[in-house]
Parts: C-alpha cells; sequence; structure tokens
C-alpha cells in the first residue's frame, strides 16, 4: 500500500485528572495544589485538558472557592464537577459565574476528538452518590450527541466497592443506570472518579474504572483502616493521574506523586 494511502495516525491525548484537592483556607492544601499545578505546567509534553473530580472545597464555603479559583489557573482547558463537600449553589457563582442553583451540575466537554462527559453525583447535604433522574436523562441525551469519538465519563463517587471501609459506605448508590449506558456503548472508553482519595485501577460495567488520588491525603484501604484514628494519611506527597488517550483511542492511566521539594536529577546522598 503506497504511504500516502494509509490511515492517518491520531494524535495521543492527554487528560490530567486532580480529585478531592479540600481547599480549607490553609496554606497547606493550596500549596500542594499550586505544586501539582507547577509540575504539570513544566512538563515537556502539557496535558491538553485538566479535570478536577470533586470535593474542590472542605466545606463549600465561598472564600474557599476563591482560593481554588487562583490555584487551579492554566493556560489549557480546566473542567470542575462537585463533590459530597461542596456547594452546588456557591459552587456555581464562585467557579463556573453562573446564577445561583441547586440543580445538578452536569457538563460536556470536547477535547479533540475525545468526549468529556462530566455527570453531578452529589446529594445535598448527604456524603453518598446518587445520579438524579434528570442527570440520568442528560447523560443518555448527551451520549446520543456525541460524535464517533471516544468518549470518558467522569463523576465524584465510584459507582462499584473499591476496597475502601470508608468510601464504599457512601459510593454511588444505584448504578445500574449508568452501568447499563457504560456497558452499551463502545465509544465510551472509561470511568473516572474520585472521593476515595487513592489511586485505583478496577473495571465498572465492563470498562477500565479509574479512581484519582488526592491532592490533600490517602485514605487507607480495608487492610489499613483502623478507626478512628487510623483513616487518613496526610504525610504523602500531592499526586495526580494522567490519562492517555492513544491512536487507537484505548485508556492508559499513569499516576504520578508530586515532591513538595520539587525535581532531583540525581539521588540524594
Amino acid at each position: 500500500m503506497e504511504r500516502s494511502q494509509r490511515r492517518k495516525r491520531l494524535p495521543m491525548i492527554l487528560a490530567a485528572q486532580l480529585s478531592d484537592t479540600h481547599f480549607d483556607l490553609s496554606p497547606r492544601n493550596t500549596e500542594r495544589v499550586e505544586r501539582v499545578m507547577a509540575y504539570l505546567a513544566d512538563l515537556p509534553r502539557r496535558p491538553d485538558v485538566i479535570l478536577v473530580t470533586g470535593d474542590i472545597t472542605d466545606s463549600g464555603k465561598p472564600e474557599q472557592y476563591a482560593e481554588a479559583r487562583l490555584a487551579l489557573r492554566a493556560d489549557i482547558p480546566i473542567h470542575l464537577l462537585p463533590g459530597n463537600h461542596d456547594d452546588r449553589a456557591a459552587f456555581r457563582t464562585e467557579l463556573l459565574g453562573e446564577p445561583t442553583s441547586d440543580a445538578p451540575i452536569n457538563s460536556v466537554h470536547r477535547v479533540g476528538r475525545l468526549t468529556v462527559i462530566m455527570l453531578d453525583s452529589t446529594v445535598p447535604g448527604e456524603p453518598g452518590g446518587l445520579l438524579a433522574g434528570e442527570t440520568c436523562d442528560w447523560l443518555d441525551e448527551t451520549v446520543a450527541a456525541a460524535g464517533d469519538g471516544p468518549i470518558v465519563v467522569a463523576l465524584h463517587h465510584p459507582p462499584r466497592p473499591v476496597a475502601s471501609p470508608v468510601v464504599d459506605v457512601i459510593a454511588l448508590a444505584e448504578p445500574g443506570r449508568l452501568a447499563e449506558v457504560v456497558a452499551g456503548d463502545p465509544r465510551i472508553i472509561g470511568v473516572l472518579t474520585g472521593h476515595a482519595h487513592s489511586p485505583i485501577a478496577t473495571t465498572f460495567a465492563g470498562k477500565p474504572m479509574i479512581t484519582c488520588p488526592s491532592t490533600a491525603s490517602v485514605l487507607g484501604g480495608e487492610w489499613e483502616v483502623t478507626p478512628p484514628h487510623k483513616v487518613m494519611d496526610y504525610a504523602p506527597d500531592p499526586a495526580v493521574a494522567l490519562h492517555v488517550i492513544d491512536e487507537t483511542n484505548t485508556l492508559t492511566t499513569h499516576f504520578r506523586s508530586v515532591p513538595m521539594g520539587g525535581w532531583l536529577a540525581e539521588p540524594p546522598i
């Protein structure tokens, strides 16, 4: 076959995912996010998009969103969805610049040939998640209207157990309708979540399900947790997930911790 007749190689898409930043007006969590954002900005091949999958703030206060707005700045697109620690009304007014509303915050974004569908899985006032009927209807319509390229679905609450005694009891309830959509459409290549404060790779509805680590802390698995005192570990460096969508539209994820002290080119003595 002549070279001119060969199929054109599709470009790689790189999507960075942050989660559970928990801006709380303390310098610690802000500095950790700023370090992650600096790491992304310094990459030789920078991400095409940054996704932030919930718990942007620790308690949904307007001043915490103002803090997040300053730290989560980049010259590439950034898209955010809420988590159970967020407040829909303040999220809208302070981060999105939209009128106040308590309706679910769902959004869809195009990144080259990739469609990113971000679902609001929060239940106001509750730690656990649920996709409202209007969100499920919107998801059906959005998937139907998407192009031929790959699709990733992002939400805060994992729709299946992740071996966390803390998270599994406040994960996504009634995931059946989401599972039908994910399993039933070959364009959907993966599901991205937060909430668990840990890098986790598993499957949901026959597709990869990737749970992003938190920039703020690490939540132990059931083999580590001894409530009430040993649950959350605040010692590890902040971390980020880097999702590669290659020319075959396959999802591959790399996790990176971001040292607070920066890059070392030589091993320490």
